[in-house]
């Protein structure tokens, strides 16, 4: 079903447009350091470039809704933005990151191209609205509780606030204890509210809490569910990545191992491209 999109705009790149490639957002959960920052994005770039993908990096400088409390949340705003700057200038590719309190959004927004609104906290209004007023592009993700109807809701609040640079995330629901599960019908029903809509084939794979004191995941499926969507009909995938995700310091089991990605990617954009001809 053909639809009329409102275009996402980020740092010099348009996001929704038939005639746009996907954009794929990219890189480690949470900011290690900038080293590790460095070498995902050199790959990642290299990778998009040689498939015509848009390419958005992006890494939390505080992961502040993980399961136990001497969990790693990274080396905070001021230092997770400097490294978020460099990337940008480096590689001169547009950066987003996670933001979770209103008074982060001024800051992260003189560094960011997109401020990203986590699952969790999707129907904050204060916070919604603070992101909307920093006049950059906002990504919602879709809370693991909401119906994808739900977001119409978000994307009011953003509109009536004066923000319609925006961008919607689905990243599955919850379906039982320590579980997720992805219903493909809601990227085509969030893409009827008139947005580009993004699909995060790692956080859907999440089981949260499942190994106790963190999350549990199930990487081995990101191909599965990433070709599902490609299908289906999306603006664009959200994948964090990492060389060694087994050592990761935040999302270990559900970071794609970055030597996967071409080949995972590849078979995305051929997927994309057949269902956009049909």
């Amino acid at each position: 079903m053909a639809v009329n999109l409102t275009t996402a705009r980020a740092g010099g790149i348009e996001i929704g447009a038939p005639e746009n490639p996907l954009v794929l957002i990219a890189g480690p959960c949470v900011i290690e350091s900038h080293e590790l920052c460095r070498t995902i994005a050199r790959e990642v770039q290299q990778i998009t470039a040689d498939l015509g993908l848009t390419y958005v990096f992006k890494a939390s400088f505080d992961k502040a809704n993980r399961t136990s409390s001497t969990s790693f949340r990274g080396n905070g705003i001021e230092r997770g933005l400097e490294v978020l700057n460099a990337i940008k200038d480096e590689f001169k590719v547009p950066v987003l990151t996670d933001v979770h309190e209103t008074w982060q959004c001024a800051i992260a927004a003189q560094v960011c191209d997109i401020l990203q609104i986590p699952a969790f906290l999707s129907r904050q209004t204060d916070l919604l609205l603070a992101a909307a007023a920093t006049g950059k592009c906002v990504n919602i993700k879709k809370g693991q509780f909401l119906a994808p109807w739900d977001m119409k809701n978000a994307v009011d609040k953003m509109v009536t606030a004066g923000c319609s640079n925006l961008l919607l995330t689905e990243r599955g629901v919850s379906f039982g204890y320590n579980a997720l599960v992805v219903d493909m019908t809601a990227l085509p029903q969030m893409r009827q509210l008139g947005y580009p809509v993004i699909f995060d084939g790692t956080h859907s794979l999440q089981l949260p809490g499942g190994a106790g004191t963190s999350s549990g995941g199930r990487r081995e499926f990101i191909p599965h569910l990433t070709r599902a969507a490609s299908a289906v009909g999306i603006d664009g995938l959200f994948l964090e990545v990492h060389p060694e995700p087994e050592k990761g310091l935040s999302d270990a089991a559900t970071m794609l191992p970055l030597h996967h990605l071409r080949a995972v990617l590849q078979m995305a954009v051929n997927i994309h491209k057949l269902a956009q001809s049909g």
